[in-house]
């Protein structure tokens, strides 16, 4: 069960990890941005290792949480597929945006950490079943799911290089010239 401490530390580890890199916070920063001891930290996490996959783990969950809560207010399957990219433009417009979180904690650790490049393998693979099973509800053709992950993968990296949310624009233009002609050959 999680404990108030347990919630505080993640929330904070997130704010900062996301904001400054998981390489530039020490335990002691996410111990004095929680409000908590050191030892009610490392009750909670017995490592910042544990601390990552934690907060990914809740990264994970608003990802989650978010994309399908666009996708799911929309009726019409085909638009459905687009959805993801609204959602996307969406979140590149807050002012805190600093690109996905995954991708940045396997930049900065995957090649070191084989438990967080699994977590971040694992988020990257739900999305693209999810898209999958999106596409089969449309009744569209096995190809168009990766290539619908990929436009969208590729729009959170330039979003958060460039600075703008121009991307999810141009990921959701090129999904639409990818559905119309996946449902063109059908």
């Amino acid at each position: 069960m999680t404990t108030e401490n347990r919630q505080r530390i993640v929330d904070a580890a997130d704010a900062l990890f996301y904001s400054r890199g998981i390489g530039q916070v020490g335990m002691d920063a996410v111990r004095d941005e929680a409000q908590v001891s050191l030892r009610a930290l490392y009750k909670e996490f017995a490592s910042k290792d544990e601390l990552v996959v934690a907060v990914l783990d809740k990264r994970h969950g608003m990802w989650t949480s978010g994309v399908s809560g666009a996708v799911e207010a929309i009726d019409d399957p085909r638009e459905r597929l687009l959805a993801i990219y609204d959602y996307l433009a969406e979140w590149f417009g807050e002012s805190d945006f600093r690109g996905c979180g995954f991708i940045n904690a396997f930049g900065e650790l995957g090649a070191a950490n084989p438990e967080l490049a699994r977590v971040v393998r694992d988020h990257k693979a739900d999305f693209q079943r999810y898209v999958d099973a999106l596409v089969e509800d449309a009744g569209g053709p096995a190809w168009l799911g990766p290539q619908l992950a990929v436009l969208a993968e590729g729009a959170q990296t330039t979003a958060a290089i460039a600075g703008t949310s121009d991307a999810a624009r141009h990921a959701r233009a090129a999904a639409v010239t990818l559905v119309d002609a996946a449902f063109a050959r059908a």
